[in-house]
């Protein structure tokens, strides 16, 4: 079951944005650009990581 604010939250567009914690929980890359990967596949490598 996934847990709102700890898996999962609601953007401002209304979409549902998996967090970073729910990535590492499932255990793998989907390789679809996600933008909470922590494994940050397709992300740019020269942009910083943004603060929360």
């Amino acid at each position: 079951m996934l847990i709102e604010n700890v898996d999962f939250y609601i953007n401002e567009e209304g979409n549902l944005v998996f967090t970073e914690k729910y990535h590492l929980k499932r255990g793998y890359c989907c390789k679809n650009k996600c933008l909470n990967c922590p494994w940050k596949y397709g992300q740019d490598k020269n942009i910083k990581a943004k603060v929360k």
